[in-house]
């Protein structure tokens, strides 16, 4: 089974997938920059619709992998806005949160948290696990979906994140990226890219020297 959903941009979330998720802060990039990015992406989705050609949904997935590429170079490299996640306190919160819901609707494979933004890994497969080795074929009633999932951890985050500070309003973005891992060479390299994202920025030369970064020792 998969689901569709839509906030900015339209999200393919497949029924006990494994999920490479980045959210961002709200301040985290200039709104011109933002909106360069995104009116070049629908431009180039809108000619390849035009095209009429047969492999569309690949194209267009090549073309969103393209486009969060760009959004993750202006994040490392031009850091912006409050970078609150910085703060041990408030990155502990974030990292509180995701583990919260680990074993209960998600296995949490990898995650690290960047000064202005968050790169997550997980297995909602978790939620259709009956016991060691048996799975559900069909979804049961009380599937939570990733755009839930994700509600639960920014909403939560944000609220206490934003009691430590002090302040009110907008903490994240509204809108994340997210893609669902097809294979195991794609889920090996995004291991590899979230645990050396820090490594990639400059900030530490190792990425074990990164304090809120995480790979689940059982992988």
């Amino acid at each position: 089974m998969k689901t569709f959903y839509k906030n900015r941009l339209p999200h393919l979330a497949p029924i006990g997938a494994t999920f490479f998720v980045t959210f961002r802060l709200a301040d985290s990039l200039p709104t011109n920059i933002i909106q360069k990015l995104s009116t070049e992406f629908e431009q180039k989705c809108q000619a390849l619709k035009a095209q009429n050609i047969p492999n569309l949904p690949d194209r267009i997935r090549e073309e969103r992998k393209r486009y969060f590429g760009k959004f993750e170079h202006q994040l490392d490299t031009k850091i912006y806005g409050s970078c609150y996640l910085a703060h041990p306190e408030i990155a502990t919160i974030v990292a509180d949160r995701m583990q919260q819901y680990n074993g209960q609707l998600y296995q949490l494979h990898a995650y690290c948290i960047m000064p202005n933004h968050v790169h997550l890994l997980m297995d909602t497969m978790e939620q259709l696990k009956v016991s060691e080795d048996v799975y559900l074929e069909d979804a049961p009633l009380n599937y939570v979906q990733l755009n839930e999932i994700m509600r639960l951890i920014k909403g939560g985050s944000a609220r206490l994140a934003n009691q430590a500070l002090g302040r009110e309003g907008a903490f994240w973005m509204k809108d994340s990226y997210d893609h669902y891992v097809r294979n195991e060479r794609e889920w090996g390299n995004i291991i590899r890219y979230i645990l050396n994202n820090p490594v990639n920025a400059g900030l530490v030369n190792d990425w074990q020297a990164w304090p809120f970064s995480y790979c689940n020792p059982a992988l």
